[in-house]
């Protein structure tokens, strides 16, 4: 059986499929298979592609269409691998990705996350900039993007990909729902993924009152882990950006300052 699964949802993104996995054919590792999961595509480029698509240690599944979070839980489901690696079907990895986050996983079970460096490409390129990982950075924003690799028993665990959010942050709801196994991140200091930014995507930004809705959700999915560590916190924090002050602060330049007094603790 294969070491590792890749799992790569494919809806109506036929014309970059390929880009993806041939980065993963591409890996130093080779223990390793490609789930492509046909999440109801309507092109018909999509459809015409993965109808007979013959890859290298790639099977495909065809599926109505239920959304990210259930797609990529429809190809864990069929996954043989005891490491998971989503990725989306317009991103790439690069070479040594499996090889590092694999051997990192293997030397210490307490690891529960490995992720690395990351670059984007497209309408927008450079260094994608996360911060470095801590609990209660994590709880208001994410810092993990959504190719990282796990462990298959951990998804198990936690009962997959909530397919509640409904409007996104699901990779976040499910990072939590790791972390609160009480599982350690481990971040890879070479830049071994490539985040494809497309003009539409530059453009959409969620709605204020949606991207509250949607951290409601997220305390309501992992209530414990944030009434320990973060509700009074998270109830100052949108009282202030919503003020006069925050705005004149941020003009300023000084909001990260008082910001990580906070985070850094």
């Amino acid at each position: 059986m294969p070491k590792v699964s890749v799992i790569i949802p494919c809806f109506n993104q036929g014309g970059y499929l390929d880009e993806a996995v041939n980065s993963v054919l591409a890996q130093t590792y080779s223990d390793f298979e490609i789930i492509i999961v046909n999440d109801g595509s309507t092109d018909v480029a999509s459809n015409d592609l993965l109808s007979d698509y013959r890859r290298p240690q790639c099977r495909v599944l065809l599926t109505n269409n239920q959304g990210l979070a259930a797609a990529r839980n429809n190809g864990i489901r069929a996954a043989k691998g005891e490491f998971i690696l989503p990725l989306d079907a317009d991103d790439r990895i690069g070479p040594d990705y499996l090889h590092e986050a694999v051997r990192i996983l293997d030397a210490d079970p307490k690891v529960g996350i490995v992720y690395c460096e990351a670059e984007k490409f497209g309408a927008q390129a450079g260094r994608w900039r996360l911060p470095e990982f801590s609990l209660r950075k994590m709880l208001f924003s994410n810092l993990i993007f959504c190719s990282a690799v796990f462990r298959r028993a951990d998804w198990e665990q936690v009962g997959g990909y909530r397919t509640n959010m409904k409007s996104g942050w699901e990779d976040w709801d499910f990072w939590l729902s790791v972390l609160e196994l009480g599982r350690e991140v481990v971040k890879l200091q070479q830049t071994l993924f490539f985040y494809r930014v497309k003009e539409a995507s530059m453009i959409k930004a969620m709605d204020r009152e949606v991207r509250i809705a949607m951290h409601h959700q997220l305390i309501y999915n992992h209530w414990k882990l944030y009434h320990a560590q973060a509700l009074p916190v998270l109830r100052l924090y949108h009282k202030i950006m919503d003020s006069s002050i925050y705005r004149w602060l941020k003009a300023m330049n000084l909001t990260r300052l008082a910001a990580n007094l906070w985070v850094r603790k």
